[in-house]
């Protein structure tokens, strides 16, 4: 009922605002229309976090994990979120790897996605966040670092809340983001660990099972350290 009552007049308004873009030829009225579709994007971004919440419950019972290769999904959120780091001027990056785990691909993504738009939305101009892979044992950890504002110590166990949100004042977001990481990985079988360090910056990780353990090296760089 969320998904088609609210998404059916968003997409009059995003329609609306195609036909307009072509129409429009002033500064000031296409300045005031791109303002426009920002906000109608963030109604998106919203929904859609809304709309994986709720379908996280449905799905929890019903997921069955398959090999899935990372670099695809890494490559799907590099193109995703590289534009709007760029116009915030924070240097991202993936870093390509061969590792395959076992996972559901539909899930992962939305796990690699929101962990990466959570890194950039905490990560002031001039800041890097990077995504790559490393091996350990029989398990293939996917790392999130970034040099954002990191989190206070007293809040990393409510990280993970939902509509939990570190600046409570602000309008961004839902608070959803995260507690949707927390719910698909635990549905999945992986494990989220977190590291962060105030005014330094963060690091997520998701934890999964490696579907080829004895296939060698996963192509990760050496490192997947950032400094400021």
């Amino acid at each position: 009922m969320a998904s088609h009552d609210l998404r059916q007049p968003l997409q009059v308004i995003v329609s609306a605002h195609e036909l307009l873009a072509r129409r429009l030829t002033a500064r000031p009225e296409r300045e005031h229309l791109e303002r426009s579709e920002q906000a109608s994007n963030q109604l998106e971004e919203k929904l859609d976090q809304l709309v994986e919440a709720l379908q996280l419950q449905q799905r929890a019972s019903r997921i069955q994990p398959v090999p899935v290769q990372l670099d695809p999904i890494l490559e799907r959120v590099a193109l995703q979120f590289n534009g709007s780091a760029q116009r915030k001027g924070i240097d991202f990056r993936t870093l390509r790897t061969r590792a395959v785990i076992m996972s559901q691909p539909v899930l992962l993504d939305g796990i690699l996605r929101n962990l990466a738009r959570n890194a950039v939305d905490h990560t002031p101009p001039g800041g890097r966040v990077l995504i790559g892979c490393r091996r350990h044992a029989a398990t293939v950890r996917v790392e999130v670092h970034d040099t954002g504002e990191g989190i206070p110590p007293d809040e990393l166990q409510r990280i993970f809340e939902p509509f939990f949100r570190l600046d409570a004042t602000s309008s961004e977001g839902l608070g959803l983001g995260l507690f949707i990481v927390k719910r698909a990985a635990d549905c999945l079988g992986h494990h989220v660990e977190l590291r962060s360090v105030l005014g330094r910056g963060s690091c997520f990780s998701v934890v999964a099972q490696d579907a080829r353990p004895d296939q060698g090296p996963t192509g990760q760089q050496p490192s997947l350290r950032l400094s400021r």
